[in-house]
């Protein structure tokens, strides 16, 4: 539609001690909330850095920017829980003041206080970004779980999306596990293989592929526990 359109990125890649406390922090543990606490200051400072490069980058300065979006780091996802939840951290009250713009935060509390799966959240932007009214549109989204969003040509009907399942967060942990690798560049070591259908059906399987949409999954229930189970 062209109504988005891309200026500048940056990344930065995560410190290996900090991608170690995240994953720590993803399972049950000692010392929870103490270590959360700490990790949710840390993180908000490597995203203002980001930011803080980004406005270098793009010769801009703090005050022209309406808002920073920040989806924060997930480190637990349970929707269908009673009570339901969903957490992530990064806090933004720290972005805010490092970088001395408006920060907005905390996405998935009210969709899921109202009901929902809070997950994924790409379908609001795919609609800005890709939504036509002469053809339905499928746009996917492979993060560390893979989602689609579904854009009807027909501006009467609703946007729609859920997680389709398991995306990089796998495919990092099992070269981790088998290569040593934080990840599989360019999937160059995963594309000397081939399809092995026996178990391509065993892992499609999983109840949760037969499961009506809205749904969503995170690492609670995709992860190398259960791969080495289903191998």
């Amino acid at each position: 539609s062209g109504s988005v359109q891309i200026e500048q990125t940056v990344s930065r890649p995560f410190a290996d001690d900090l991608r170690q406390q995240i994953f720590a922090l993803s399972t049950a543990g000692e010392n929870e909330i103490e270590r959360m606490g700490a990790l949710d200051y840390r993180l908000a400072t490597e995203f203002a850095e980001c930011v803080k490069s980004l406005l270098v980058n793009s010769g801009l300065k703090a005050n022209d920017i309406t808002a920073i979006g920040s989806h924060g780091q997930t480190l637990r996802h349970h929707p269908n829980n009673t009570p339901p939840f969903s957490l992530q951290i990064g806090n933004p009250s720290v972005i805010a003041e490092l970088t001395g713009i408006t920060t907005v935060a905390d996405f998935r509390a009210r969709d899921i206080a109202a009901g929902g799966q809070g997950a994924p959240l790409v379908p609001v932007f795919h609609a800005a970004a890709f939504r036509s009214d002469s053809a339905t549109r499928v746009i996917i989204n492979i993060g560390g779980f893979a989602n689609i969003s579904i854009l009807p040509a027909e501006p009467e009907q609703n946007v729609t999306g859920f997680d389709t399942g398991p995306g990089n967060t796998m495919l990092d942990a099992w070269i981790d596990e088998n290569k040593g690798l934080g990840f599989d560049e360019n999937g160059a070591w995963s594309t000397k293989g081939t399809v092995e259908p026996g178990l391509l059906k065993q892992l499609l399987s999983d109840p949760y592929f037969d499961l009506q949409p809205p749904k969503s999954t995170g690492k609670e229930h995709f992860n190398l526990n259960w791969l080495q189970a289903k191998i």
